[in-house]
This record gives C-alpha cells, sequence and structure tokens, in this order.
C-alpha cells in the first residue's frame, strides 16, 4: 500500500455554473435538498459567498506533507477540501497555506478540522470554513496521505471535481451535473421571497401568503 495516492486534478466547473452558484443561497437549496450539506460545525472565519471545484484532501492527524504538495496544484477556481480524518486537535490551516492557496488562485478553503492564524487569515481576505480555533499545529512528518480522491467533509461524501458553494450559513457540495439546475432553481426562489418579503412589509400576513394559517384553521375544525 502506497504512502501517498496522487489522482489527476479534476475537470473544473465551468465559469457560467460558479456565477450562479455565487448568486446562490445554500440556504435556499436548503427548502428541498436533503443532502450534499456539511455538518453546520463547519462555519466561516472569513465569510463571503464563494463558489468553485473541488480539490480533495486526506492527511492524518499531526502532519500536512501532503497538504503543502497539493498547494503547489492548485488551479484559479479551486477550492481546497481537506478531509482530517476525524483530527480535531492539530491544526493544519493557517498564515502560510493562506499565502499559498490564494497565490494560486483557489477560491476558498473548506477544513474538516480546526485551524489556526485568524489575524493572517482575516488580513488576507482569504474565505475559509472550518470546525474553529487550536494553537497546536501540523507538522512535515511524512505520514501519507490521499489527493483527489472521495473524502467525508462533515458528514458529506466530497468527490474531487463536485462544485462547493460556500456562505454565512454553511458548506453546500453538488455533483456537477446537478449544479446549474439547484441554482437556477434557487435563484428564481430568492426572487419569488423577495416579492413576498414587499408583501410582508406592506402588511400582509405571512401566513396567509404561506397558507400556513389556513392549515392551522383548517385543523381547528
Amino acid at each position: 500500500m502506497p504512502k501517498y495516492v496522487i489522482e489527476p486534478m479534476p475537470a473544473q466547473i465551468s465559469g457560467e455554473v460558479i456565477e450562479l452558484l455565487e448568486k446562490t443561497e445554500t440556504a435556499t437549496v436548503g427548502h428541498w435538498r436533503h443532502w450534499g450539506f456539511c455538518d453546520s460545525g463547519i462555519q466561516g472565519l472569513l465569510r463571503r459567498r464563494v463558489a468553485g471545484t473541488a480539490v480533495t484532501v486526506q492527511i492524518p492527524g499531526p502532519d500536512s506533507t501532503l497538504l503543502h504538495h497539493a498547494l503547489g496544484l492548485l488551479r484559479p477556481g479551486d477550492i481546497l477540501v481537506v478531509d482530517r480524518l476525524g483530527d480535531t486537535r492539530h491544526a493544519c490551516w493557517g498564515g502560510g497555506v493562506t499565502v499559498a492557496a490564494k497565490a494560486a488562485g483557489a477560491k476558498a478553503g473548506v477544513v474538516d478540522g480546526v485551524c489556526t492564524d485568524i489575524e493572517e487569515v482575516e488580513a488576507s481576505e482569504f474565505p475559509l470554513w472550518c470546525r474553529g480555533l487550536a494553537p497546536i499545529t501540523t507538522r512535515i512528518y511524512d505520514l501519507g496521505g490521499r489527493l483527489n480522491v472521495p473524502v467525508s467533509i462533515g458528514g458529506t461524501v466530497v468527490m474531487p471535481g463536485d462544485a462547493v458553494l460556500c456562505d454565512e450559513s454553511g458548506v453546500l457540495i453538488l455533483p456537477p451535473a446537478e449544479a446549474e439546475a439547484e441554482a437556477r432553481t434557487a435563484i428564481a426562489r430568492q426572487e419569488r421571497g423577495l416579492v413576498t418579503q414587499a408583501r410582508v412589509a406592506g402588511g400582509a400576513r405571512l401566513g396567509d401568503l404561506s397558507g400556513a394559517t389556513a392549515k392551522v384553521l383548517a385543523g381547528l375544525e
């Protein structure tokens, strides 16, 4: 069994689809979709709605050897997705990794684990989602890892090449073949939602517009 498994870089999501996704709120998709959402414990340190193509990495416990290598392979538009294999003690992502990812043109980082160097991350204005902060960092221990294989991020399987959408509410993973349709459906729903909000602000009752009040009254009969 090889220490490292390095698979080819995945095909990137088209710019048109990425543009649509970046108009999409994860919470809007959450109105109808039940899968693809990473655990809510993975939240943004620097939040800005971004979308890109998943490049996946698995690295064990205290080691970040493969992560450093992967940074040199990133392309503009990629989002580096890091499976920490359950480790929540060692921070694999800090100021140096942030600088390298940003220099490569990556859109964001998503880590199923902890990060560090919050001041440097904030100063870089590089979007990053993770499970919080920790002072103990990983080292170059050469323990092995996997690049561009299926990984688990917050209970969700991420395939290399998947569409990744990150915003203030969390992280959503979409298969490339489904991303455009889901984005267009969400954008249309968001537009309808603005109309509803305007009507409620003008005096209409939300329960009347949503149908909830009619259901409650019917349940009293």
